[in-house]
């Protein structure tokens, strides 16, 4: 089955807050971490049950160089993936509760 992916706007703006970030850290390095995010939501598209669940049916997906983590719930009946939040393991997930 193939799901679409759906972002809710705070998840875009988790993506640009970060970006922001890195590339104040080194120019450049904003462009490898959406590289790295773009590619996790790729194989995530691909088979999303591979992710246990976390919480109230959210899964989370951690990308393999940056440590964020894409948090998701599978819609199966519009056959997509919601992706609510890509935060920093730093982060308290709380705020992944308010948006699911």
């Amino acid at each position: 089955m193939e799901f679409s992916i759906v972002f809710f706007e705070q998840a875009k703006f988790d993506v640009h807050e970060a970006k922001i970030w890195y590339k104040q850290q080194k120019p450049g390095l904003e462009k490898r971490f959406a590289k790295v995010i773009k590619t996790s939501i790729i194989t995530i598209q691909k088979n999303p049950f591979i992710y246990a669940i976390q919480y109230q049916n959210v899964r989370i997906a951690h990308s393999a160089l940056f440590p964020y983590g894409i948090h998701f719930y599978i819609d199966a009946i519009k056959s997509e993936i919601v992706i609510i939040a890509i935060l920093h393991h730093k982060r308290n997930p709380a705020i992944t509760h308010k948006r699911s």
